[in-house]
């Protein structure tokens, strides 16, 4: 009995003593000192790794990202959402790479994990910021249960142009709404005091840095001509807004902007992010950006590519594997220092430490229980409600009657009887699946 007594209250010493690691916040000397640590010890090769971000789901990379993750190539991984395969390689990473770092799992959880909410351009015209900010802590307390700790959004791009085709995103035309908005979304993803131990808690990652809505004929992806005063006055706001809230990781934008590319724009990423506004956490690029910079006519090629990325602070490659490819020949023929990379990967690492991911790299998905929590469906509606753009009720059509008056009511357009499309936009993969 004493024995079995004994026994229980070990195993109690010990869940307490791991719920407290997991929420205790970190003071910044103490992630700079582990981050030094890593540092010291890390190859080349590994810090190119951290700088790579894999993709594991339909765009294929040069190797299968489980013999990539044993390289010690687990930056992060996207474009997955089975948390099942999520521990495997979790497991890959921390159980068979020498320095045991874990992989940090991104996805675009924009507006909802399981529970739905209005899409941002929605929530934006109920000019409810704290609503916003509620929806993004359920959001995220969703998605953190699956093993997702760093989510794409928010979306803050000023949209002018109803053409263009993500305008749903983000909070529409208006530079002080949408800093409203950009605030609250941060908080809600990352919580008031910013405590990513905070197993509630997601890192969010403000995008497209910059100028992404303003794209010619609102054609997406195209070029974006910006006079400088309508970039400080107009599209900058909101992501000044996000920084002041404490965000985490930035994204850069994929399109020409007044000629040179967002992902190679040294103006933006380090004279306007980091050295006017001092930005201490780190950017990763759009989808395939930085090899792209050649299709831009930018590059010359991967290589150079790589080198104007970097020159010009992007920390972390999306999907390309440009980095991977050519960094390590840049240092080593001298035009990247080796203290360039370790600036690069220092707030990477610094991300992963803040999340607790070195103590708590697995999980026990259970977002469906966290989900039953009738608060969440409660403000889902009240949200919707306060969502609803108004019609004026003229001949008292409103509300449709059930039977009789109406034989059959038509909804027209391509998209009438698509249910996917009618949840949002299509950068929201985790609305599809967990609808």
């Amino acid at each position: 009995m004493v024995l079995r007594w004994l026994s229980s209250l070990f195993l109690s010493a010990c869940l307490i003593t791991s719920l407290f690691a997991q929420n205790k916040s970190l003071t910044t000397g103490e992630v700079d000192n582990r981050v030094n640590q890593l540092l010291s010890q890390m190859t080349l090769e590994e810090k190119i790794g951290q700088m790579t971000q894999i993709p594991g789901g339909f765009v294929r990379g040069p190797e299968k990202p489980e013999d990539l993750i044993r390289k010690g190539i687990d930056g992060s991984v996207l474009w997955i959402n089975d948390p099942v395969e999520m521990n495997r390689m979790q497991h890959i990473a921390v159980e068979q790479t020498r320095l045991h770092i874990p992989i940090l799992f991104g996805l675009d959880v924009i507006h909802g994990y399981r529970t739905i909410f209005p899409a941002p351009l929605a929530m934006a015209a109920s000019w409810d910021p704290k609503m916003a900010e509620a929806a993004q802590a359920v959001a995220a307390k969703e998605a953190r249960a699956d093993g997702f700790a760093w989510t794409f959004a928010p979306m803050v791009d000023i949209a002018r142009d109803p053409r263009w085709g993500r305008i749903i995103e983000g909070s529409g035309e208006d530079p002080y709404l949408g800093a409203a908005m950009a605030r609250a979304q941060v908080r809600g993803f990352q919580g008031e005091d910013n405590d990513l131990s905070n197993p509630d808690h997601v890192l969010a990652c403000v995008k497209h840095f910059a100028g992404y809505g303003a794209a010619d004929g609102g054609r997406d992806y195209d070029s974006s001509y910006i006079p400088e005063d309508l970039m400080w006055n107009v599209y900058l706001p909101p992501f000044k807004a996000a920084l002041d809230a404490g965000v985490g990781s930035l994204m850069s934008a994929y399109m020409d902007l007044n000629d040179v590319p967002a992902t190679g724009n040294r103006w933006l990423l380090h004279d306007v992010l980091r050295q006017t506004w001092g930005f201490n956490g780190f950017v990763v690029s759009d989808a395939q950006a930085i090899g792209s910079l050649v299709t831009h006519g930018y590059a010359r090629d991967g290589s150079d590519a790589a080198l104007k990325a970097m020159n010009a602070g992007v920390n972390m490659d999306m999907a390309s594997f440009t980095y991977y490819q050519n960094l390590a020949k840049l240092v080593k023929a001298g035009q990247i220092s080796t203290a360039e990379i370790d600036a690069m990967v220092r707030p990477i690492l610094a991300a992963k430490i803040r999340l607790g991911l070195f103590e708590h790299p697995y999980v026990e998905p259970h977002s469906q229980q966290v989900a039953a929590d009738p608060h969440s469906a409660e403000l889902a509606r009240t949200a919707a409600q306060r969502s609803m753009v108004l019609l004026r009720n003229e001949g008292s059509l409103l509300p449709l009657a059930k039977s009789g008056k109406y034989s059959s009511i038509a909804v027209i357009g391509p998209l009438a009887d698509s249910g996917d499309d009618q949840l949002a936009c299509g950068d929201t993969l985790a609305n599809r699946i967990h609808r």
